[in-house]
């Protein structure tokens, strides 16, 4: 359950509204989905890390040309990269880190020592207003928009070296955004129907019966975490870090000795498939896509994260 889920995002940008950020899977989900359906399957979150990374290299390629100095910057780890979903069963993850709050908070720490930022505010105003054009096409910049099936629409500035790094990596940009959003908004539809669906909602219960007898009463994953979340708001970091560590081991265990991850792939597998007759193109062009970027990412980038 992808993208509504998902609470830690990589800092890996001078500016979040430029570049494409944060990733939200799995390998094992997406290795599941793929066995489920026969419909190219979604990137993992390695994956993902991957394209970031081949798209701030090319930024840094492209902004070098322009007369700017551009670094490529990710402070966190593949590891800490690891999304921590409404449903987490990766137990030792969650004893490690809880659900990412140190995380978080690092990558907090991390925006701000960005050295892209420190690199532009060193610059003097006039050049600082070029390398703004140079990285995202100013005023200039091409404005895509894309109609969604949720309605309304969804409009994006796109030029400059951020511009041409996503031309490298998805080709046509009118068609990748239009794609892309549909295919989110399809599946931001679909988990909702995942919500209200009586073999989630079951399994549910049946986490929330295994988290009593751990010591932990909440209904859900959500409310375990804001409750963790109001928790440490009270206590001392290293007291509430521990407090978080233990509720989110309690809530991974749960959530694998009961399925619940598992039922929850299903299901939204279930529900996508339902939109598949009507949307059916959109979603296999995006997906067709991520993985020619995909191919090109790993030839720019490497494939490792």
């Amino acid at each position: 359950m992808r993208r509504a889920y998902s609470v830690v995002c990589a800092v890996t940008a001078v500016a979040a509204a430029f570049v494409t950020g944060c990733t939200q899977d799995t390998d094992t989900r997406a290795a599941t989905t793929a066995a489920q359906r026969a419909e190219p399957r979604e990137l993992t979150y390695t994956e993902e890390l991957r394209l970031s990374d081949a798209q701030q290299r090319l930024i840094a390629r492209c902004m070098t040309e322009e007369g700017f100095t551009y670094r490529v910057y990710r402070p966190l780890t593949v590891e800490e990269h690891h999304p921590v979903g409404y449903v987490q069963d990766d137990v030792a993850w969650a004893r490690e880190h809880g659900y990412g709050s140190r995380i978080r908070a690092k990558a907090d720490t991390a925006r701000l020592g960005n050295p892209n930022i420190a690199y532009r505010e060193s610059l003097s105003e006039e050049r600082r207003a070029s390398y703004d054009t140079a990285l995202g096409g100013g005023s200039a910049a091409r404005e895509l928009s894309a109609e969604v099936p949720e309605g309304g629409t969804y409009r994006k500035r796109v030029g400059g070296c951020v511009a041409e790094s996503e031309k490298r990596l998805y080709g046509d940009l009118a068609t990748w955004f239009a794609a892309d959003k549909t295919a989110s908004g399809l599946q931001a539809h679909a988990m909702e129907a995942v919500l209200k669906d009586s073999r989630f909602t079951a399994a549910v219960e049946r986490w929330s019966q295994c988290m009593r007898r751990a010591g932990h009463g909440h209904p859900d994953p959500g409310e375990a975490r804001e409750a963790v979340r109001r928790q440490s708001q009270r206590l001392p970091e290293a007291e509430a870090f521990g407090a978080e560590r233990e509720v989110a081991a309690a809530d991974a265990t749960c959530a694998r000795e009961t399925s619940l991850r598992t039922v929850a792939e299903e299901r939204e597998a279930h529900h996508m498939d339902r939109l598949r007759g009507e949307y059916g193109d959109a979603l296999d062009t995006v997906r067709r896509i991520q993985r020619d970027a995909l191919a090109r990412a790993e030839k720019i980038a490497g494939r490792q994260p």
